[in-house]
């Protein structure tokens, strides 16, 4: 983050749901910002008390054109989760995105993720301000290698975060999702547009219904994908993702060092030691194998 002699205009954080887009704001604070909180309608669910904040559609492009420009916005976090795209009644454009909105609306209707987030980026870089990741505001909040928290992977584990690895990565290169769970080396689940603790729920009903094993754990394992713009969407994990992992009957969770979030890192660590989880964070090169 550029210190602050060298700032020229103020912080906007757009906020999607989760704790990210919080933690990222009291980072902020916590260095001289004054952010201002741009919550997206039917997703931020979040109090923003004591924060300046405004309520925008997620689509609505010339709303946030004019919201930068009036609080003299230079710089633009994306954080949170979004959970459905605009529909093309909902996209809202100013005359700096209208030569784009044709391949906006291709890119929203046939796109991955990642591609639709490079787009978002663009368009928003377009209205003059430069977007960085929650990430340079909130260092802290990135994975670091090694266990987080008490417990760590056995043999067998690392077997199954080197298979994950394999499994996220494969994924990632298709833009689907960031996530697989790998119980006795065999991949089981596959994140979808569901969401990581979705795809836990789907794993803890597959074991209920004793379609995988009953005497493997397995892991979850999370990683960047290959292509991945590092300024959005950041593979990430939390309590709720410790709670779905126990309920899945997971040993532990993998993440990559360094291009992963652990958020509520507190609450998870405590969470991981009574539920007798690990976590790690990984080297992408280490994953392949057994350390």
């Amino acid at each position: 983050m550029a210190p602050t002699g060298a700032r020229k205009g103020r912080l906007a954080i757009v906020a999607g749901g989760g704790f990210l887009p919080l933690y990222v704001a009291e980072a902020a604070r916590a260095t001289g910002e004054n952010p201002l909180i741009l919550r997206l309608k039917n997703e931020a669910d979040q109090q923003w008390q004591g924060f300046d904040s405004a309520i925008i559609g997620v689509g609505d492009m010339a709303g946030l054109s004019a919201l930068l420009k009036a609080n003299a916005i230079d710089r633009v976090v994306l954080s949170g989760g979004v959970k459905r795209r605009p529909a093309f009644g909902e996209i809202r454009a100013n005359l700096k995105s209208l030569l784009k909105l044709p391949m906006a609306v291709k890119t929203l209707l046939a796109g991955g993720d990642d591609v639709v987030l490079k787009m978002v980026i663009g368009l928003i870089e377009a209205q003059g301000c430069h977007v960085i990741g929650a990430h340079e505001i909130a260092p802290d909040l990135l994975a670091e290698t090694g266990p987080i928290g008490a417990v760590s992977p056995s043999a067998d584990d690392w077997r199954d975060i080197a298979r994950g690895a394999e499994a996220a990565e494969a994924l990632g290169r298709l833009d689907v999702g960031q996530g697989a769970v790998s119980v006795g080396g065999r991949i089981v689940a596959l994140e979808g547009v569901e969401g990581t603790d979705a795809m836990l729920e789907r794993v803890a009903h597959l074991r209920a219904e004793k379609r995988i094993s009953q005497h493997r754990k397995g892991v979850l394992v999370k990683l960047c994908k290959p292509q991945q713009d590092v300024r959005a969407d950041l593979p990430s994990i939390g309590r709720s993702t410790i709670e779905n992992a126990k309920r899945a009957g997971l040993a532990g969770i993998a993440v990559e060092a360094g291009r992963a979030l652990v958020i509520e890192r507190e609450a998870l660590i405590r969470a991981a030691n009574e539920a007798g989880l690990f976590v790690i964070g990984i080297d992408r090169g280490l994953a392949r194998g057994t350390p």
